[in-house]
């Protein structure tokens, strides 16, 4: 497994699993078959509703707490410096652990960004007393991640975004790279493309022709082509599946390398279309939720 080393040093498996929207009688299952093939990287967060879970499955596997790096998300609901405080209590209680290695804000809620900054100088404490080993953000945009840098002392170590071929935000992931903050990427197999919610337009990027004609160039799936388009541009990358197979497919992304010409025509697909909700219209109002107690 490939490694990222964090700007503080930490070292993180480049690929890890997703759970989100997977549900919780699901859940364990997943991360069981992943923490056997060989993942060592679990994402969870609070609003999916199955860190309990994925805590169950890493005891239930047999391999040591310190092999596995845990991250998981504070809902904007839990935002502000007390609620992030014991956001994090209720989260390593569901995950049954007493460190948390990387904990990110999930959204940052831009109608109150002084809940956001407030929760974000939690995550410091939080930090500065051992309880996560990294701290970071998610969906957070350039002018959020400039007020952020602003107000705040520790520069996040991650910033997780929707990145695919279709939806690339080139802009955000300079800006992080320039600050020395790990793109990290959801749905880095376009998952979000061809979910109901995307449109009646919705199209699969495990479709698309210069994607099929790479992945048959070397012998390798669509998603695992998309894979490892992310890490060769030194992302992390979390694919969810479910299913063991596709669980395994995904691992298996280490042992072939993309050409320039193939990483530029993946480049290119690019549509300026976000799959994702828009980080601006993120409000308590229209996306709050109560995450509940442990």
């Amino acid at each position: 497994m490939q490694t990222l080393t964090l700007n503080n040093g930490v070292e993180m498996p480049a690929l890890g699993l997703g759970v989100f929207q997977t549900p919780p009688d699901e859940t364990q299952a997943a991360v069981k078959a992943a923490l056997e093939l060989g993942y060592r990287h679990i994402d969870t967060a609070a609003a999916y509703g199955n860190e309990r879970e994925v805590g169950q499955a890493i005891r239930d596997s047999g391999v040591p707490r310190d092999d596995i790096f845990v991250e998981t998300k504070i809902w904007i609901s839990d935002h502000g410096y007390d609620e992030t405080l014991h956001g994090f209590d209720k989260s390593a209680a569901k995950l049954g652990v007493d460190q948390i290695d990387l904990l990110i804000l999930h959204q940052a809620l831009p109608s109150e960004f002084d809940k956001t900054l407030a929760a974000y100088r939690a995550l410091e404490k939080l930090l500065a007393d051992g309880k996560v080993r990294a701290i970071g953000v998610s969906n957070f945009m350039v002018d959020h991640l400039t007020t952020l840098l602003d107000a705040t002392s520790v520069v996040p170590a991650v910033n997780q975004l929707e990145i695919h071929p279709y939806f690339q935000q080139r802009e955000v992931l300079d800006f992080d790279d320039t600050h020395g903050i790990l793109n990290q990427a959801w749905s880095p197999i376009g998952g979000i493309t061809f979910y109901p919610g995307y449109g009646e337009d919705r199209r699969s990027v495990l479709q698309d022709p210069a994607v099929t004609a790479i992945a048959e160039t070397h012998g390798k799936s669509p998603a695992q082509v998309l894979l490892r388009w992310g890490l060769q541009q030194g992302r992390s990358v979390i694919p969810k599946s479910t299913r063991r197979e596709r669980i395994a497919e995904n691992i298996d992304v280490f042992d072939f390398e993309l050409t320039a010409d193939e990483l530029t025509a993946l480049d290119a697909l690019e549509t300026g279309r976000r799959g994702g909700p828009e980080p601006e219209n993120v409000t308590l109002a229209a996306f709050g939720r109560a995450i509940p107690e442990a």
